[in-house]
């Protein structure tokens, strides 16, 4: 019988406790291989990546499409070669936008826009997210600004209206032709050059006028598109009323017919200042019969050329006239005109007015020492007075029939653009 090895006695926790610790496994070959463990690598990369470009995406969109702080529609003007930080200050100083302009260009490169964004002038709307500002410079929908070029301009002042507006740049290198630019509404970017202006409204005058010649009444005198426009701008000058337009245009053309003079008031006026386009005073009685290419009052027919730019309403009066007889037209003292056939109801007509100018006279001026004296009795009125160039009584030797000249605005409204200006008191004209 073997003998036991004696018993070492051990304290219960020492006894608990293993007598030999195992050895750890070995590691296997095929995990210590290094594409495996560049392959892990590669695969913690990829999921961390995963993982961040996740979050930059979400937050990234929540920063897209979050409202903007604006809180009304606001124009800003993103200048010409501003780079995407300079725009993102502009945007952040105007409070288009209110994050971070990094921010800013990390959505434009986000939105792959980098080389799309253009300067200009843009509008944005209430509360544009980042996305909508962003999309409106690159679609590049600038802000267009509405320009009205009033009827009976001449060329000289409409180049002076665009040299005061701000919105354009550059010169005008040379004076456009009297007649050739078409008096409209337009609509420009800021920034668009004044010679390119001249040229969009030359361009449209163009159009316009060969619309209208194509559709011209065949018994009308003129005998081409400059003299068809030369008329037209007498028109436009004698009268702004829509409706008297074609029937004034009968009035020209009968006396073309039958070979009257036209007399008309503004032809006076552009023989004297040409393209300044008033006169700044009534007209004196020596200037009616002054010599001058232009001076309806001297010549016979049309002037050479135009006195104005007529609008498309007074090209359409001049190539289609009304049908009457009508010889005559006179200020009714209401802002229109009293048309007539004949000599003496012409001559009634203006006894009317007149009665009219002196009663407004009496009511509004006081009597002075130095009044004019009243025009002597029995003495033939002028054929043809106006608000704006009235005339006292002419010599006994009976005047020329003539149309009238503009028709007298009420007081309280204000005189036509280009016409000589209304008074109150009807001016005398001076010798």
């Amino acid at each position: 019988m073997s003998e036991r090895p004696p018993i070492s006695p051990r304290s219960p926790r020492a006894a608990l406790e293993p007598e030999q610790v195992p050895p750890p496994p070995r590691r296997s070959e095929r995990a210590r291989n290094p594409f495996v463990v560049v392959g892990n690598a590669i695969i913690t990369i990829l999921i961390i990546l995963m993982i961040g470009a996740g979050t930059v995406y979400y937050y990234g969109r929540q920063m897209l499409e979050t409202p903007g702080p604006l809180r009304e529609d606001k124009i800003v003007n993103i200048p010409s070669r501003a780079g995407k930080r300079d725009i993102a200050d502009a945007l952040l100083r105007e409070g288009v936008i209110n994050v971070n302009p990094w921010v800013f260009i990390g959505g434009v490169f986000a939105l792959k826009a980098s080389s799309d964004l253009k300067p200009g002038e843009y509008s944005f709307q209430k509360n544009a997210s980042l996305r909508d500002v962003i999309a409106t410079i690159v679609e590049g929908k600038v802000v267009q600004h509405a320009v009205t070029i009033p009827e009976g301009l001449t060329s000289e002042q409409i180049v002076a209206r665009l040299t005061d507006n701000d919105i354009f740049a550059g010169s005008v290198r040379e004076m456009p032709r009297e007649g050739t630019l078409l008096p409209e509404t337009y609509k420009f970017p800021r920034g668009t050059t004044r010679e390119q202006v001249i040229q969009r409204m030359q361009q449209t005058q163009k159009r316009v006028l060969a619309e209208i010649w194509e559709r011209r009444n065949p018994d009308v005198l003129v005998k081409s598109p400059e003299q068809l426009v030369t008329l037209a701008s007498i028109i436009e000058k004698e009268t702004g009323r829509a409706d008297e337009r074609s029937r004034v245009a009968a009035v020209f053309t009968n006396r073309l017919r039958q070979r009257i003079k036209l007399q008309s008031d503004p032809t006076i006026i552009y023989g004297l200042v040409g393209g300044k386009g008033t006169l700044g005073r009534p007209i004196k009685r020596s200037e009616i019969t002054q010599p001058s290419p232009y001076n309806t009052y001297v010549i016979e027919g049309l002037p050479p050329g135009p006195i104005a730019n007529p609008g498309r309403a007074s090209l359409e009066a001049a190539a289609n006239p009304a049908r009457t007889r009508d010889l005559f037209f006179v200020a009714d003292g209401t802002g229109g005109h009293t048309f007539t056939e004949t000599y003496d109801q012409h001559q009634k007509n203006v006894a009317k007015l007149r009665a009219l100018e002196k009663q407004i006279q009496n009511d509004t001026v006081e009597p002075s020492e130095d009044a004019p004296p009243p025009t002597a009795a029995g003495a033939p009125p002028d054929t043809n007075p106006t608000a704006a160039t009235p005339r006292p009584a002419a010599p006994a030797k009976k005047p020329p029939a003539r149309p009238a000249a503009p028709a007298p605005a009420p007081a309280t409204a204000p005189a036509r653009q280009g016409a000589a200006q209304s008074t109150t008191t009807p001016p005398v004209v001076q010798r």
